[in-house]
């Protein structure tokens, strides 16, 4: 692999133990005793920061400022502890009644207590300009922490509305997220494998679509979809009420132009910057089109159809047992940085990890980091399937993410969600460069290009539309449209990505209520491809610069959230808003697709 020294120190390394289940006793030692304590000793704190209430004044010293946002600080920490631990536990199987009512508990609990502090936050908004420039000059780490909030002043409502929405979401927003979880975890399939009919959960039918028998990964969509569209009723009116609510709160009461006005403001990118990238997806649909058209030749395929997008190569059909993913994502990580891995490595041994997939466990994976210091805690649906050495690469990539920006304040750690995927999607470009730097066998090369182009598709193209069709969504549903015309637009979104290339099947039009971000995240998604985009850019300065780039790219993960997305990739020449930033990063892929169709 270029920029890989041509010898590492040999480490010594213990054997790692592997749990069914993460510990969560650094969140919660005793649930019976340990929540009520901790609530108390918000409840405490929370008393102590409104009695400071009647020293806000702009004219207020920085020291007594940084004081109360020390204190905001620990408040925030013990809240965010105490959400964790709930979902984390509701995460262990969404069907445990008790995990349930823990959640929406804690959740009651500590929106009080933050609606009681909304207070410092709108003083804050109403310091004069002048002020604000004079306690933000001396707020250090705490700095872009003060210059978010004010950011979104044109935006809040009075602290008496904010009280109310806050109360509200709680048995609205986000109750309605967790009955769409509740009601898509519980869903059970089934499959007709080997002549045997199986009962399986969601996590367990998707391995069909990567069946090597193209028959099995018909079969495993066209179960998925209709058992999703027999709840179509009932998910379609979930959507449809988020939709709703999203638009009556930020369009009608805080007065954002767009539905996804509020999340770019969120993210501090520009709505230019948005616009030119999904534009920029749209514009290179045609190079995954090409791709697809060579996998169906390679695969085998007579007529590539929608079913067969994930079909494996000859090379992909092995199984690989957990202990060995996990040697081969902690090897690619140690090949690029031995710290980097030794930190991947952490997660393991502090067992902040749960991999198995049960019944009601939560679908899919994620990565929680919780506060600075803490090992975070990574969840995975681990199957044996290749892709899932992947996802591990990927979570453990927002892992040590979390980790090296680890002193920088609970405010500033977290880096907002553009340049969130960044070590993520990083990570698994590692696991892939270092499988195929190994490897001399020409149609095992065949076989990794083909995951890898199947992951970048599956990252940037698919996720810029599913951000499309929500634009469109949004709009439509706020004419009254029905979830049946919902499906045709995300049907018609679908042959217009796909072109002639690939056929796409009727059912597929259901495909919008299988996608949780979309209900619970709205325009979350372009996240995705603009992390990888970017990833793209800066792997190719680690193939041209070797060793040289490594620091670097420490440091701008080391950077967190601690200052705006521009200033962080201006560090090393980004101009978001530009097309010619996104246009490199097809331009790698479409040199992909023909280092490819060289191999054929």
């Amino acid at each position: 692999m270029a920029g890989t020294p041509a010898t590492q120190p040999v480490r010594k390394r213990s054997r790692l133990t592997f749990p069914e289940r993460w510990n969560l006793t650094e969140l919660v030692k005793d649930p019976a005793a340990d929540i009520d304590a901790q609530l108390a000793d918000l409840e405490s704190k929370v008393a102590k920061m409104e009695a400071a209430r009647s020293t806000l004044t702009s004219s207020i010293s920085s020291q007594d400022l940084l004081n109360l946002l020390h204190l905001s600080e620990d408040i925030t920490q013990g809240a965010l502890r105490l959400g964790a631990y709930a979902y984390l536990r509701f995460s262990e199987n969404t069907k445990n009644a008790d995990a349930r009512s823990l959640k929406t508990r804690v959740e009651e609990q500590l929106t009080g207590l933050t609606n009681r502090l909304l207070f410092f936050e709108l003083w804050w908004q109403g310091v004069d300009d002048a002020n604000a420039t004079r306690l933000m000059a001396d707020a250090g780490d705490l700095r872009y922490h003060l210059d978010t909030i004010r950011r979104f002043k044109p935006h809040t409502l009075s602290e008496p509305e904010e009280k109310i929405l806050n109360l509200k979401n709680v048995t609205g927003r986000s109750a309605v997220h967790t009955l769409y979880d509740v009601v898509t975890n519980g869903l059970t399939f089934t499959m007709t494998v080997g002549g045997k009919k199986k009962t399986v959960n969601r996590e367990e039918l998707m391995t069909y679509v990567r069946s090597p028998k193209a028959p099995v990964r018909q079969a495993a969509y066209q179960e998925l979809y209709r058992v999703f569209a027999t709840q179509r009723d009932l998910l379609g009116e979930i959507y449809k009420t988020l939709v709703h609510d999203l638009k009556s709160e930020n369009l009608g009461l805080r007065r954002f132009p767009s539905p996804i006005a509020s999340r770019n403001l969120s993210n501090d990118v520009p709505d230019q910057a948005v616009d030119v990238l999904l534009a920029s997806c749209a514009k290179n649909a045609g190079i995954f089109q090409t791709y697809f058209k060579l996998k169906a030749k390679i695969c085998k395929i007579k007529s590539m159809s929608r079913y067969h997008l994930y079909a494996p190569h000859r090379t992909e059909t092995k199984k690989y047992k957990y202990s060995d993913a996990v040697t081969m994502v902690l090897d690619a990580y140690r090949g690029f940085s031995p710290s980097l891995a030794d930190l991947a490595e952490q997660v393991f041994r502090d067992r902040h990890i749960d991999a198995p997939t049960r019944p009601g466990k939560l679908g899919g994976a994620y990565c929680y980091s919780i506060v600075p210091g803490m090992t975070p805690y990574v969840m995975l649906n681990y199957t044996g399937e290749a892709r899932d050495i992947a996802t591990m690469a990927h979570e453990l990539g927002h892992a040590v993410h979390g980790m090296l920006a680890r002193d920088h304040s609970t405010f500033t750690f977290h880096s907002t969600l553009p340049l969130a995927e960044t070590a993520s999607v990083f990570g698994e470009r590692i696991l892939s460069d270092a499988l195929m730097s190994q490897e001399r066998n020409k149609a095992v090369q065949q076989g990794l290009l083909l995951s890898q182009l199947d992951d970048i598709y599956a990252t940037v193209l698919r996720q810029a539309y599913f951000v499309r069709f929500e634009k469109l969504a949004h709009q439509m549903i706020a004419n009254g449209a029905t979830a049946d015309q919902l499906a045709k637009t995300y049907g018609q979104e679908l042959r217009q990505q796909f072109g002639k290339a690939v056929k796409v099947p009727d059912e597929f039009q259901w495909e919008w209520l299988t996608i949780p971000h979309l209900f619970a995240s709205p325009f979350y998604c372009y996240a995705y491809s603009f992390g990888n985009l970017l990833v793209l850019a800066l792997y190719r300065m680690y193939k041209e610069q070797g060793t040289a780039f490594v620091p670097k790219y420490l440091d701008l993960l080391a950077t967190g959230g601690s200052q705006s997305p521009q200033q962080i990739l201006a560090t090393i020449g980004v101009d978001m808003t530009s097309e010619t930033f996104w246009q490199p990063g097809f331009d790698t892929i479409r040199d992909m697709v023909e280092q490819l169709e060289r191999t054929m």
